[in-house]
Formats: structure tokens, C-alpha cells, sequence
């Protein structure tokens, strides 16, 4: 068995720790603890206002990141906004953008395996404006097709909000092509790329993305930061939605005016330990590589879904995924109980909707056990979770479930 070169740089991993909830929250390699730190033990200063040395020095790091992320998906910089996060990015589209564009009678057009974040920012904004929400239909495996994308989308079609990889399948879309073609029917496209950032390279140009959003503390980096990509002719024509400190360029009694893309949408003192922190977590992909990541992650994955299939009474949702996810429950037990047994085994995975309750309505649920493979995560890991999910299965049935 392989062995694994990088789980020496998680100090979160000890003690007997098997973490597999990397789709929700993945571990920080200490060189991104390093970078907070830096930030808080030697400058702890306010960015773009002070001319003193701290401050000078914070602005430049923080610029840096921007550079850095620009760089990393392929955009400019001045297309990049920092934000809290995939939640934050997304409602920040909806309400700027969304708000501007869309008339009575337009169609925003979704899916059900999308994540909350990417659905209830544009059912808000669809009751606002009075534009209709609708949704593609997905293969009877949970995916989105070129074939159900292009029988759903019209000339009606305004906006095309989707996912880059499904949260609860794993499932990568197609996503150039139905890029390609929501833009032959003038449609723009916003997509939540939460679960694809950390998993593979990102080329927001390739992709002709109108908006891109993901989160820092997916992809190895800080809690508190995101990103928003967006093409520059389309952020430089929205409003911001915050309002305050930074982000002002003339403030008189009556009006004011603000500061160019992206500065205008960061308003107020931003996260910039964080930012740090996604700056070296990009830095650590870097220094890796996807290629190796993948290839280790995906044997790992082939191991663990051998074992997991030759587990009687329990049932898997996907038989395979393109970034590692597992979902499962135990027949006939509810997730939440379930949970509560691999947690006492010092056993990290998900239990409930994922915030995904329209998926779960797909498949017939009401909520389900989720795990990832990520490069973390060791032979021995996916051994101690097989064996404690033989004797869950055990252990429930001797309960009567």
C-alpha cells in the first residue's frame, strides 16, 4: 500500500482522528496556520489605509493573495472579490446582478442537486423580481445532461445558476458545454464551484464563466474567506450591496461615489489573516500538484468503495464520483442515529441533508451519511471505517433497526 506523503503537514490528524468530512470543511496543512499567524503575531495591522510599515506590508500580502487566486483559476485581478465565502459570493451575484437584470417573466434556471447557497439566493430574487425558478431535470442517477440542460433552457433563460461538482454525489457537470450553450441563448452563468476548486484546475477563461464562486476552507485554507470571480465587464456595471469604510472614494452630505472593481465590494475591514491563509493554501496545491492528489486520491477511493460494497444492508447512493464523495446510510437506520456511533469511534463524516434537501427529495430520503476521500486520509483510515461500519450494521441490528 501506498504511503501517504502529506498527512505529516495536518497537525489536526492525531490520535486515532479519521476525518472524512473534507466536503464540508477541509484540514489546514500548517503552512496555512503559519501564514495566519505570521499575520496576527508580527503585523495585526489594517490594510489599504495606513502608511506606517505594518499596514504597508499587510496591504501587499493581501494584494498578493489576489494575485494569487487571480492566477490560480486563470482571471485578472481586478475580477477578483473577497468575500466570507461560497454563500456570500453567491448572494452577492444574486442580489447585484440578479436584481439589475431580470424583469417579470424571465426564467432563472436551476437544478436539484444544487446546493442551498446556490438555489435560495435565486428563489429570493425570483420573488422579488417575479422571474420563475426553474429546474432541470436530472438523470435517474442524480446528474445534470447536455441533453436535459439543452430541453430546459430557453430564450426566456436569463441566468443559468449550477454547480461545477455536485455536494452530496460527486458528480462533475459538463460544464463548458452548457456554458456554450446558455450563452447562444444570451443566458449568463453562475456557478458554484465550492466542490471543484479544491479537486481540479479551474480555467475561468476556458470556461467563458460569467461568475465563479468557491470558499477557502474547502480547498485546505481558512474558515471566514471566499472568493467571487467574475468577468470584469459585469462586475465594473454592478452596485455594490455593502456600504461603508475602504470601499468609498467621495463622501459629501447628499452623495458619494466608490472605488474601482474590485475594492468597491470589499467594504469594511476584510479578512486578511485569511487571506494570508489562502495565499498559502493555493501556494501548497501548488507545490503538490492536482495530478499526484488525484491519482492517490482516486486509488484510495477505488479501495474504499470495494470494501464498502461488499457490506451487506447498506445502501450507496453513488457507485462513483469524480471528487471522492461517499453517500450512504445504513438500512434502515436514520442518519443521525447512525452518526452518533461513528463519532465515538473518533470517526469524521457528515449526517443529514448537506444542505442539499432537494437532492435528498430525489433520491427518495430524508437525509444520508457523507464522506470524502481527500489527500489526508490513509489506507489505515479507510480500514478503520470499514470495519466500524461492519459492526455499526451489527450493533443497530442487535438494537432492532
Amino acid at each position: 500500500m501506498k504511503k501517504n506523503p502529506w498527512v505529516k503537514d495536518f497537525p489536526q490528524i492525531q490520535d486515532g482522528y479519521r476525518y472524512f468530512d473534507s466536503a464540508a470543511t477541509s484540514l489546514k496543512p500548517k503552512v496555512v496556520i503559519d501564514q495566519m499567524n505570521d499575520y496576527n503575531l508580527r503585523l495585526s495591522a489594517n490594510i489599504h489605509r495606513g502608511m506606517y510599515a505594518q499596514s504597508q506590508e499587510a496591504t501587499e500580502i493581501y494584494e498578493e493573495a489576489r494575485r494569487v487566486v487571480a492566477d490560480f483559476i486563470h482571471g485578472r485581478e481586478d475580477e477578483i472579490v473577497f468575500t466570507r465565502g461560497t454563500t456570500a459570493s453567491l448572494n452577492l451575484v444574486a442580489r447585484a446582478f440578479g436584481m439589475a437584470i431580470l424583469n417579470e417573466g424571465d426564467e432563472i434556471l436551476s437544478d436539484e442537486a444544487e446546493h442551498h447557497s446556490s438555489i435560495l439566493p435565486w428563489l429570493n430574487v425570483s420573488h422579488q423580481r417575479k422571474a420563475n425558478l426553474s429546474y432541470i431535470p436530472l438523470s435517474k442517477e442524480g446528474k445534470l445532461t447536455i441533453e436535459s440542460f439543452k430541453e430546459s433552457i430557453s430564450n426566456r433563460t436569463k441566468i443559468v445558476a449550477i454547480h461545477h461538482v455536485s455536494n452530496v454525489m460527486g458528480y462533475q457537470a459538463l460544464l463548458k458545454d452548457m456554458i456554450d450553450i446558455a450563452h447562444e441563448h444570451g443566458a449568463y452563468v453562475v456557478v458554484d464551484g465550492a466542490q471543484a476548486i479544491q479537486h481540479m484546475p479551474v480555467n475561468v477563461k476556458n470556461l467563458d464563466a460569467d461568475f465563479y464562486a468557491f470558499s477557502g476552507h474547502k480547498m485546505l485554507g481558512p474558515t471566514g474567506i471566499g472568493v467571487l470571480y467574475g468577468k470584469f465587464d459585469l462586475l465594473d456595471k454592478m452596485n455594490p450591496i455593502e456600504y461603508g469604510g475602504d470601499m468609498a472614494l467621495d463622501v459629501m452630505k447628499h452623495q458619494f461615489s466608490w472605488k474601482e472593481t474590485p475594492i468597491k465590494f470589499e467594504a469594511g475591514t476584510m479578512p486578511i489573516a485569511e487571506a494570508f491563509g489562502l495565499k498559502a493554501a493555493i501556494e501548497y496545491f501548488q507545490s503538490i500538484g492536482f495530478k499526484h492528489i488525484h491519482t492517490y486520491t482516486e486509488t484510495l477511493y477505488n479501495y474504499l468503495m470495494k470494501k464498502l460494497n461488499q457490506i451487506e444492508d447498506v445502501d450507496i447512493y453513488n457507485q462513483s464520483s469524480d471528487t471522492f464523495i461517499f453517500t450512504f446510510n445504513l438500512k434502515n437506520v436514520p442518519s443521525h442515529d447512525a452518526i452518533s456511533y461513528f463519532s465515538e469511534k473518533n470517526i469524521a463524516l457528515r449526517s443529514g441533508q448537506h444542505c442539499a434537501k432537494l437532492m435528498h427529495d430525489f433520491l427518495g430520503i430524508n437525509s444520508s451519511l457523507r464522506g470524502t476521500i481527500y489527500l489526508y486520509n490513509t489506507y489505515e483510515d479507510v480500514d478503520v471505517l470499514v470495519e466500524e461500519i461492519k459492526a455499526a450494521v451489527s450493533y443497530f441490528k442487535a438494537l432492532g433497526f
